[in-house]
């Protein structure tokens, strides 16, 4: 059996690309998307004629948003006619601390799907995890459409999702990990660093246990995945979304890859935080955790620099 079989039987296993052609290999539950996803796959041959489509090419000249809509919509059409589960289409990064205009943007993304035959059962709206991104989410709760926070980096943030009920959020382990091992620098012990000492790793760990001891519904799916050894220590996840070149490095390894995370064996939680948090406990704490406001601020300028530039080739 290989690594990826028996990780399958401990959670759900996502792709995170926009690369539809690959998923019949892969065979995931769900895919995730998000803008620099979609950019890398229109840069490819076989997906660039997606940015040309009747459907998109015909709204770029009097509504550029709407055409960057329909293009994402399109991706995840595919998609999901290549996977049984869902997909995550991803909200415009710029409007990450505007909850009417990202309120907009969702319900227009869920009538696009409608249009093209899809339910709004098969798709997660993923938003920043800001704290206008959140007041988002709960209310598009409100309105049947479910949504996976992105760019969730801190246990404050966690704690304010699984206050307003939202249906996923998606903890960026590698992404932590960096930031660490760019503190450290030649410091770094990359064998010391590994497995449950991962920064990544014990930040996921630390929201998973306070979630299942709470009995908080929300699903925790980790993300941002750099090593295959991040994966493995978070085996039984409730989801783990995964890159299509670490998916293939599980298919090929026979490494043993046992269940680590069980929810009927939670554990105490290191942390008995009360879970509702105000706008300025929230954003205080950001305040005092450098690495989460930095990676915070990061991915939301990664991401809205990569939707301009989308929006250039759709204009081109």
């Amino acid at each position: 059996m290989n690594s990826l079989t028996e990780l399958r039987r401990h959670g759900r296993i996502v792709a995170d690309t926009a690369e539809y052609l690959q998923l019949p290999r892969l065979q995931p539950q769900d895919a995730t998307t998000n803008p620099s996803l979609v950019l890398r796959a229109v840069r490819l041959a076989d997906y660039a004629h997606m940015l040309h489509s009747q459907e998109v090419a015909g709204a770029v000249r009097h509504d550029p948003d709407l055409a960057m809509d329909r293009l994402l919509v399109r991706f995840g059409c595919e998609i999901l006619q290549r996977v049984p589960g869902r997909v995550s289409t991803e909200i415009d990064a710029r409007l990450s601390h505007e909850t009417q205009a990202t309120l907009a943007r969702a319900r227009r993304i869920i009538a696009l799907y409608a249009a093209n035959g899809v339910a709004r059962e098969r798709v997660l709206i993923k938003i920043a995890t800001t704290w206008d991104g959140i007041e988002a989410a709960r209310l598009l709760a409100t309105e049947g459409i479910a949504c996976n926070m992105t760019l969730l980096f801190s246990f404050a943030q966690a704690r304010a999702c699984a206050a307003v009920g939202v249906q996923l959020i998606s903890p960026f382990v590698g992404r932590i990990t960096d930031w660490y091992r760019q503190q450290a620098g030649p410091a770094w012990n990359a064998e010391a660093m590994r497995g449950p000492n991962d920064p990544g790793v014990k930040a996921l760990l630390r929201i998973w246990r306070f979630y299942k001891a709470r009995g908080i519904a929300t699903e925790v799916m980790g993300a941002s995945f750099r090593e295959t050894a991040q994966i493995a220590a978070i085996a039984g996840c409730d989801l783990l979304t995964v890159s299509p070149a670490l998916l293939d490095a599980l298919a090929e390894s026979t490494a043993p890859m046992p269940r680590q995370l069980d929810p009927r064996n939670a554990g105490t939680p290191e942390d008995d935080a009360p879970l509702p948090l105000t706008q300025a406990q929230f954003a205080a704490a950001l305040g005092a955790d450098p690495m989460s406001s930095a990676k915070l601020a990061e991915g939301i300028a990664q991401f809205s620099a990569d939707t301009v530039t989308l929006l250039d080739l759709l204009r081109a």
